[in-house]
């Protein structure tokens, strides 16, 4: 179970595979739909989960460069692994919401 942990925890990790589950993304694409997340933690949290092997970085010889991050096998057998996990919170947001701005810092 660590292990699993190591590879998706923090705070962006897991939004990301739902994000590159939808299929291959550009880091703008990736940027917009998750609202808050600077750059350099973005290209951090990518680089990552690419030393893990769950996200593939295509680079493509174009000018100007692109580049296009997606889920590689593992990181599709992980994301299936998740999605009991999104279930369970869209199940319980109403119970949970209240007490998770409660216990959030200041």
């Amino acid at each position: 179970m660590s292990i699993a942990i190591d590879v998706v925890g923090g705070k962006w990790k897991m939004h990301l595979m739902w994000v590159l589950a939808e299929g291959p993304v550009r880091f703008g694409q990736i940027r917009r739909k998750l609202d808050g997340v600077s750059e350099k933690v973005l290209a951090e949290n990518l680089r990552q989960m690419e030393a893990h092997g769950v996200v593939h970085r295509e680079l493509y010889a174009e000018v100007p460069p692109r580049v296009e991050y997606s889920l590689t096998p593992l990181g599709e057998q992980l994301n299936q692994a998740l999605q009991p996990l999104e279930v369970w919170g869209d199940a319980n947001r109403e119970a949970l919401a209240p007490r998770l701005v409660e216990s959030r810092p200041c």
